[in-house]
């Protein structure tokens, strides 16, 4: 299996771009999610929810989760039960309420949550600076229906609809959980979409392809064009943070690519 790992990642040297460089990133096995933010690297296998530091990846707990996500707002999760946690003092609080198939705590001190039925709320930055477990949190609802939802604290917030188009809105509000309309981003059809706190935003088509998107600004916060980022394998999942992109292929391994 070394061998194989060895000599698909030679392959992967030869056949991505120049403009990003890629190695091995330290190995999680069945690794299916990734999700970085102010220098905190999280992600999921099978089963749990690790935490990289140095070459090494720690399991967080024994509650099986289904996505890990880390900013601003914390390290929040979502169960394989689509129970909300939020890590504080070492430790997974559940919060009762409202069920989440994923959670993303990238924004602006906000956390936004797309539920079993894609509709999307969002938790005002007070309430999810505040909790500390055994309590129910008190969520937004937004206008959009949603399979997953990213967003930054600078040009706020992406989102991939129920037929893999993808939306973004300029604003999300972190007091009041306030959103500015949605405008339809042509050109991809994508399962998974990342923004960086830096306002970078990558992309997973839905064959596998990564994009990154261009001409992003505070004037043109949706950016202006789609440019593919050249892998040796289709990709399963992917972040990015502190010019680190993070990539999972659809074969369990994981890269660590920067320019």
């Amino acid at each position: 299996m070394k061998a194989v790992a060895t000599f698909l990642l030679v392959l992967c040297h030869l056949a991505i771009s120049h403009a990003w460089r890629c190695q091995e990133a330290p190995r999680l096995n069945n690794i299916k999610q990734i999700d970085a933010g102010q220098g905190k690297v999280v992600a999921r296998d099978q089963n749990y929810a690790y935490f990289l530091i140095g070459s090494y990846w720690y399991r967080l707990s024994t509650i099986r989760m289904q996505h890990v996500s880390v900013g601003p707002a914390g390290l929040w999760a979502s169960s394989t039960s689509s129970r909300v946690y939020k890590f504080v003092a070492g430790n997974f609080q559940q919060a009762s309420g409202l069920t989440m198939r994923q959670v993303d705590a990238g924004g602006n001190g906000q956390v936004v949550g797309v539920a079993t039925s894609y509709s999307t709320y969002c938790l005002r930055n007070t309430y999810a600076s505040a909790f500390k477990g055994g309590t129910s949190l008190s969520w937004n609802s937004l206008s959009r229906s949603l399979r997953y939802y990213s967003c930054g604290p600078l040009y706020g917030c992406w989102g991939i609809d129920t037929s893999y188009r993808v939306y973004h809105t300029r604003t999300i509000v972190p007091s009041t959980c306030g959103v500015s309309s949605w405008t339809l981003v042509t050109g991809l059809n994508v399962k998974v979409i990342e923004v960086g706190t830096d306002g970078t935003v990558f992309a997973v088509t839905t064959s596998g392809l990564v994009y990154q998107r261009t001409g992003i600004s505070s004037s043109r916060p949706q950016g202006t064009h789609w440019i593919a980022v050249s892998m040796c394998m289709p990709i399963l999942h992917l972040t990015y943070d502190l010019g680190q992109l993070w990539v999972v292929t659809n074969s369990g391994f994981l890269l660590k690519c920067s320019h």
